[in-house]
């Protein structure tokens, strides 16, 4: 990633979702980007990982745009069970 995108995204904040699979990894997406997600079989390195790819979806213009114009009051997460 060039310095002055790295630059523009210097304590840009993204939300991710993560989810323990089956098998045992940590499967995390951000869902600010189509198909920008990834995994690991612990928790920080699907963290690690997804960074990696969050910095290849940056690349692209049309997710650059995306992030100039996202800007949260809140978020949140919840799960029901039925």
């Amino acid at each position: 990633m060039n310095k002055t995108l790295l630059s523009k995204i210097k304590d840009s904040r993204f939300p991710l979702v993560v989810e323990k699979d089956e098998d045992g990894f940590y499967v995390v997406e951000c869902t600010l980007f189509k198909g920008c997600y990834s995994q690991g079989k612990t928790l920080d390195k699907a963290l690690e990982n997804i960074k990696e790819v969050i910095e290849l979806c940056l690349e692209e213009k049309e997710n650059q745009e995306v992030l100039k114009e996202y800007k949260p009051q809140e978020l949140s997460l919840h799960t029901i069970t039925l």
